[in-house]
């Protein structure tokens, strides 16, 4: 069984931790809202493409978000995970956790995350865990910021805007 400071694996999930399946045979992200999930439906929606645990920039003029790939200090770039989920938002105080009025009030999250797909009434992508079976089709699809970013630690603030880049996905 997993370590309690990760969201489950598709692993977990086929384990016993597996969301009830809906009487109309349909996954659950098709038929519940977001907040009608368990938490193991909840936690199986990220795709593991560690986006949100980038630092991003905004214009205060524009309000428009200018993405860059200098991540968090609690994410490992091998993995794409946090290193301390459990406790991240006491470790990093400007974490945002996600639940589902985070999720209608962001407007940062990336346009392939599921959370915001699935909030939206869209479908979740061919390359997400739950649709593929595999966890590592978000990092084949090139989806995942996977071994492409830096870590915030020593990194002025100034210095995020030599930082910037555009993720796939971006422009839908």
């Amino acid at each position: 069984m997993r370590d309690r400071r990760e969201p489950p694996t598709l692993a977990d999930l086929a384990a016993g931790d597996r969301p009830a399946e809906p009487a109309d045979a349909r996954p659950f992200w098709e038929v519940k809202r977001l907040e009608e999930m368990t938490a193991a439906e909840w936690e199986s929606l990220c795709d593991g493409c560690a986006r949100c645990c980038l630092n991003k920039l905004e214009d205060w003029d524009t309000g428009e978000i200018h993405w860059t790939n200098v991540a968090c200090r609690l994410l490992d770039d091998g993995t794409c995970r946090c290193r301390d989920y459990e406790n991240r938002t006491v470790e990093v105080p400007d974490c945002i956790p996600l639940d589902p009025k985070a999720i209608e009030e962001l407007s940062w999250l990336p346009p392939t995350c599921g959370y915001r797909l699935v909030g939206e009434g869209r479908t979740l992508r061919w390359w997400h865990p739950l649709v593929s079976g595999d966890p590592e089709t978000v990092h084949q699809a090139g989806i995942s910021v996977r071994g492409m970013t830096i870590s915030e630690e020593g990194l002025q603030l100034e210095d995020y805007e030599h930082h910037l880049v555009d993720w796939p996905g971006e422009e839908e």
